[in-house]
């Protein structure tokens, strides 16, 4: 048995796939980054910081 060949399409949808994971972490570091000491503090004065 031979694997299917692998087509341009598939190869497409795993790098748009790739390039939106990345670009969505991305904003989310950069948001923490910008927020991360308010939403930190927020979250330790209402004792749930032991939750992250």
């Amino acid at each position: 048995m031979s694997a299917a060949p692998i087509t341009y399409s598939t190869i497409f949808k795993l790098a748009l796939a790739a390039t939106l994971l990345f670009a969505a972490g991305l904003l989310g570091t950069g948001l923490w980054m910008a927020n991360g000491a308010a939403l930190f503090l927020a979250l330790a004065e209402s004792s749930l910081s032991w939750c992250l």
